[in-house]
């Protein structure tokens, strides 16, 4: 009797056949709905706890909440690794930041349009691009070794040193600080480290079952392990991402959605893929370079022109519409290549 093509924490429970393909789409969607409700309690948790310490609202949302925003990510790319699965772990650090400019701003710009007056996330922006520039940099050789995560993740803690003196000199009258200001007022602080636990448990089991299943997927329908990190994964963990910045638009918090997306890609880059090159070091296709790391990287440009340059600090339907047809032609890129 055969079993499927992975192994990881769960032990197979179930022999392959016709019906595991369903199966493992469900372990798919289940795993994606624990993800985003886990990382919604953990975002709950990590802010009421950051509440509790004393932390001004700014710094719990640049830093607290642009993590915690980032870890169905980083607990999906963690158990790939773990599994020995590091390309889904790449494809889902790369895929998801394309899907957070092109997909999530594209579709909150298309819904209703953002105006951004903060001058703090022009700086969290050029933050954001350079830990972009770093990873291509450090992963030009092919290969996401120790070495490289070592200094992706000692990026990340001189970055968030760094956003945490832009927040402590920001101007008190700085949109993103008033919009953090308002949006924490209100929010209850009890039982913020049981919320902290639960959320983690939660995105442990969402990320165990939605690699599962996305990795037997792959294997029946001959598609490298990178594809699916690149779209399943990638897509069903920027969920929280489109939830918060919809959200975040009708309630006239351009700011904050904006600031989330910023924060979001730069923890992608430095985070998810540092955490699992240091679980499991591994070379990866080339078109990782020649395809996926150009395409994200000119979408963080044109994020930065289309609302800092000569957007004026606007992202309106037009721009919506541009962002997500990028989006949308990745996609098709990644169907004729994988079809061919």
């Amino acid at each position: 009797m055969q079993y499927s093509v992975y192994s990881g924490i769960i032990p197979p429970l179930i022999p392959r056949h016709k019906g595991l393909m369903l199966i493992s789409c469900l372990f798919v969607i289940i795993g994606l709905a624990i993800l985003v409700y886990g990382a919604d309690i953990f975002v709950a948790g990590a802010a009421g706890l950051a509440r509790q310490l004393g932390m001004p609202p700014l710094i719990i949302g640049l830093t607290i909440v642009g993590f915690a925003t980032s870890a169905p990510e980083i607990m999906a790319g963690s158990v790939s690794a773990w599994q020995g699965k590091t390309a889904i772990a790449i494809g889902n650090a790369l895929g998801s930041n394309i899907a957070n400019i092109g997909l999530v701003l594209g579709i909150s710009a298309l819904l209703l349009p953002v105006t951004v007056a903060s001058g703090t996330l022009k700086r969290e922006y050029g933050l954001m691009l350079l830990s972009v520039l770093l990873a291509f940099l450090l992963m030009l050789d092919g290969h996401l070794s120790r070495v490289d995560a070592a200094l992706l993740l000692g990026a990340l803690l001189l970055f968030i040193g760094a956003i945490v003196w832009i927040a402590r000199h920001s101007r008190q009258d700085d949109p993103l600080k008033i919009e953090f200001s308002q949006a924490a007022a209100g929010t209850a602080t009890p039982a913020a480290s049981l919320k902290l636990l639960a959320g983690l448990i939660l995105l442990l089991a969402g990320a165990e079952l939605l690699i599962r299943g996305a990795v037997y997927i792959a294997g029946a329908l001959g598609v490298s392990e990178l594809v699916i990190g690149l779209t399943i994964v990638a897509i069903g963990t920027s969920l929280p991402e489109l939830a918060a910045s919809i959200v975040s638009i009708i309630r006239k918090e351009a700011d904050i959605a904006i600031g989330n997306i910023i924060g979001s890609n730069m923890f992608n880059m430095l985070a998810v893929l540092g955490i699992p090159g240091l679980i499991q070091p591994a070379y990866f296709e080339r078109a990782v370079l020649l395809r996926d790391f150009p395409i994200m990287i000119g979408l963080s440009l044109l994020l930065g022109i289309l609302v800092f340059i000569t957007g004026a600090g606007r992202l309106r339907r037009a721009e919506g519409a541009l962002l997500f047809l990028c989006f949308a032609a990745y996609q098709c890129i990644l169907f004729w290549q994988v079809a061919g």
